[in-house]
């Protein structure tokens, strides 16, 4: 039988990505992020509109999105709850985000550049796809501070061995892409470290056995 109810939040399973967009000054901001699908070669973003990032791609709309795989999930943990901007809510806050500017140093991720943004893309991601924001959506109601951004992708980068023969496709037993539920990191079926993210968000610790 089923129950109605109304989870905290419904992150039922998706990649965990990292953005790189371009700061005012420069630089490259990174971000985690999990809220990505992919149509053909446009892929959609599901963000705060409070974020570093969201603010980079409305006035610069060049980004790198570094795709994650199960060996890179204690770099992406120690930038969970780290945030390219002075400026963040109360509700960020008291989740432990707190500024850092250099969240590749915080990670101890390489940089590598994108060929077509020019933007620091990190060299330990397995595969890398650069392009531009073609349109940004508000979602729900303005008090929800929501948006869905629409990348045009124009260039796929793939780590060698996850290629199969002719190079057009990516072979899907190779390519084993970390996944985030409910806050949790999974790879593989199984959780596969600690979140920092779900502390944050108070959610109950994982049964396990």
């Amino acid at each position: 039988m089923k129950r109605t109810v109304e989870p905290k939040v419904l992150y039922f399973g998706t990649p965990v990505v990292l953005i790189s967009t371009r700061n005012p000054d420069g630089s490259t901001n990174l971000a985690p992020m999990s809220s990505a699908w992919w149509l053909g070669y446009h892929a959609m973003l599901g963000m705060g509109t409070s974020a570093q990032t969201v603010k980079n791609l409305v006035d610069r709309p060049e980004l790198i999105l570094n795709l994650v795989d199960p060996p890179m999930v204690a770099a992406l943990d120690r930038i969970a709850l780290l945030t390219g901007s002075e400026e963040m809510s109360d509700s960020k806050r008291a989740r432990g985000y707190r500024y850092e500017p250099d969240k590749f140093a915080a990670a101890g991720l390489t940089r590598t550049t994108g060929p077509v943004t020019g933007l620091d893309a990190v060299e330990e991601s397995p595969i890398t796809l650069e392009g531009r924001i073609d349109a940004i959506h508000p979602i729900g109601g303005p008090e929800e501070h929501l948006c869905a951004l629409a990348m045009k992708v124009e260039q796929v980068q793939v780590r060698e061995e996850l290629l199969m023969s002719n190079d057009r496709y990516i072979d899907p037993l190779r390519w084993d892409p970390l996944i985030m539920k409910f806050t949790e990191y999974f790879a593989g079926g199984t959780p596969a470290y600690e979140s920092s993210l779900a502390r944050g968000w108070q959610m109950p610790p994982l049964q396990i056995g």
